[in-house]
């Protein structure tokens, strides 16, 4: 929502909405005090200053609460009854949600707001068909879920602890996807050359035939890990696609059935060398385009993440990790959440998160990582 004309009518209904409820509660309230058993709560409601802030204009109630944040906000609504009562208002949500969700940095599957409830068009809203907003905002800000993440209770530290005395298999994790090939500034390369943000750990022995071992790094100088690399095609062609803005023929994958060609959300079908990755990994990195200024497949991006994670090639608990990349700083990037709706990625049973990134400075990769390893069983 970048049309000023659209916030200004979003502006315009929630102040409505606002307006609409003191009116019922002014009046209730006026019929309440006519009522001898409950004016001793309003004297008390008086005293304690709620009357004052409730005079305020509506429009100003609203400027005011636009610089709260969701928990003062819930403070808020712990004053008095006009509050409480106020800060629930879904209209209102519905504004904190379009407003706040394309600042957020990463968004998973259990945190995933329902995208298409959120842009419906107030026209099509009444009170009977009105979402409950607040309850997907509190669920869906980053900032609600840590300050809701429970602690670790005593026997979870012991156990963790006793974990971490096994000494554990090196980790392995397949990467592949359009924002390896496609970005300006080569991911892979940055990560390989920035041993202040993930050292290079060494080159397994392991070898699959045609993939190669993979690079081992380190993470906060304990944890090793391994990520095995796969392009679509060769590093020639691949360059050659980047600088048309193309898309390479994507060697991974075969498409199945007749008119493959014609249907990019047909099966696809993966090469043994790339089979043989997905069945050993302990998790997959999709690294996508998250830049605006190029046109995206996502249908086709799709269907090779599925193909990629298909529960044939292994267990169906093993994670997702989107790295919602650009080049640099200052890019135009597309918001995470709406990078985990074009992509489709409620349709996966199995933990996936969306993490921005960029490729220049490595921000972003760091939290990934540790998500993932977390996900596979791996203390972090």
């Amino acid at each position: 929502m970048s049309d000023e004309s659209e916030w200004s009518r979003l502006e315009s209904a929630v102040i409505k909405s606002l307006r609409h409820f003191r009116d019922r509660y002014l009046q209730s309230s006026r019929n309440d005090r006519e009522n001898p058993e409950l004016k001793e709560t309003h004297i008390g409601e008086t005293a304690t200053g709620g009357n004052i802030l409730e005079s305020l204009p509506v429009d100003m109630q609203f400027y005011i609460m636009s610089f709260l944040s969701p928990h003062d906000l819930c403070r808020l609504g712990s004053t008095c009854q006009y509050w409480h009562t106020v800060v629930r208002d879904p209209v209102l949500w519905r504004y904190f949600l379009l407003r706040d969700l394309p600042t957020w940095s990463f968004i998973d599957h259990n945190s995933m707001p329902d995208v298409e409830k959120i842009s419906q068009p107030l026209a099509e809203l009444d009170d009977d068909t009105m979402h409950d907003y607040m309850t997907e905002y509190l669920k869906s800000c980053p900032g609600c879920r840590r300050r809701l993440k429970p602690c670790r209770r005593g026997y979870a530290a012991v156990t963790s602890f006793l974990h971490s005395l096994v000494i554990n298999t090196e980790p392995r994790l397949a990467m592949f996807g359009p924002g390896l090939e496609q970005l300006e500034v080569s991911l892979v390369r940055k990560m390989m050359h920035s041993p202040d943000v993930l050292p290079v750990a060494g080159f397994p022995q392991r070898q699959i035939n045609g993939i190669g071992s993979g690079i081992s790094f380190m993470l906060n100088n304990q944890q090793r890990f391994n990520i095995l690399t796969l392009y679509s095609t060769t590093s020639k062609e691949r360059e050659r696609a980047r600088v048309d803005q193309n898309n390479a023929p994507n060697k991974m994958f075969l498409q199945e059935g007749e008119g493959a060609a014609e249907c990019p959300t047909a099966r696809h079908r993966i090469i043994p060398q790339v089979q043989e990755v997905c069945r050993v990994v302990d998790g997959f990195i999709y690294v996508a385009n998250a830049e605006t200024d190029r046109s995206h497949e996502r249908e086709e991006e799709f269907a090779q993440i599925q193909a990629m994670t298909a529960s044939d090639l292994g267990s169906s608990n093993r994670p997702v990790l989107v790295l919602s990349c650009v080049s640099r700083a200052g890019t135009r990037r597309i918001p995470c959440i709406y990078m985990a709706h074009e992509l489709h990625l409620n349709r996966l049973a199995r933990p996936w998160l969306v993490q921005d990134a960029e490729a220049e400075t490595l921000n972003g990769l760091l939290n990934g990582i540790e998500w993932i390893l977390e996900e596979s069983g791996i203390n972090v």
